[in-house]
């Protein structure tokens, strides 16, 4: 029987976490990491790459970083079979890769709509459903998409992608429907407002600072570090019994009006 300690324990198993360069998916490979899990970064920009796998080899971590596309089924494929083939098997997958561009909706160009959509929805699908093929015959695999507070919820200029994570939010329900009986846990993590870099001019803005303090019940944006725990509970034993689910890590802003 697993001890509690041991539920937690993610040694002997590779994580695959997309978009993570910086930012959260950055802080999520740490905690993996920090957990025992063998990483794979990935990330399109090869510099940026680089620069965070050695930054977080410096930690003592076993990581390895594969650039490829996301929005691309051929360089997903390719890279999915790299990885199974040379570095071994995904045993976790987080897909975190995903863009942000506001514009009122009268405006907002096809273009856009269709990045968004692809770098958030269909990216989900082509990098699971590559990972899922492995993990399938094996019998066992944990799938964790990221989510958002608009998956439920709207802001003005920000449509398109509330509606992307909100079709994400379905698919990770789906992927349950048709894969949790087959051995994978399939969950979701909607993060809060953090401070990242790509929040960095929201966060000058004292009124809309301002607002999510005021909005959150615990009054302050979350910090990277906050959301990895998230994701190894939902990477580990832990979970053993969650499957389908949408975890908000948001300090309590989706629960009051």
């Amino acid at each position: 029987m697993n001890t509690k300690a041991s539920l937690f324990d993610l040694t002997g198993r590779r994580a695959l976490i997309t978009g993570s360069s910086r930012g959260l998916g950055f802080a999520m490979a740490r905690a993996l990491a920090g957990a025992g899990a063998s990483i794979v970064l990935n990330a399109r920009d090869n510099v940026a790459l680089g620069a965070a796998a050695a930054d977080l080899a410096q930690t003592g971590a076993d990581v390895s970083a594969v650039a490829f596309d996301v929005t691309s089924p051929d360089s997903v494929g390719g890279a999915i079979a790299h990885i199974e083939a040379e570095l071994g098997p995904i045993d976790i997958l987080i897909n975190n890769a995903g863009i942000q561009i506001r514009g009122s909706l009268e405006t907002y160009s096809h273009e856009n709509f269709e990045a968004m959509l692809s770098t958030h929805v269909v990216s989900t699908f082509s990098v699971s459903r590559a990972v899922a093929q492995h993990m399938l015959e094996r019998g066992r695999g944990k799938i964790i998409n990221i989510c958002s507070i608009l998956t439920n919820h709207a802001r003005p200029t920000a449509a398109p992608y509330g509606a992307a994570k909100a079709a994400i939010a379905n698919l990770t329900r789906g992927m349950a429907a048709d894969w949790a009986p087959r051995g994978l846990h399939i969950n979701a993590i909607a993060p809060g407002y953090f401070k990242t870099d790509l929040n960095k001019t929201l966060m000058a803005d004292a009124s809309f600072d301002g607002w999510v303090k005021q909005r959150t019940p615990m009054g302050r944006w979350g910090e990277v570090e906050e959301l990895g725990p998230a994701a190894i509970f939902l990477a580990s034993d832990a979970s053993s019994f969650v499957n389908g689910h949408i975890l908000y890590v948001d300090g309590a802003f989706t629960a009051v009006v």
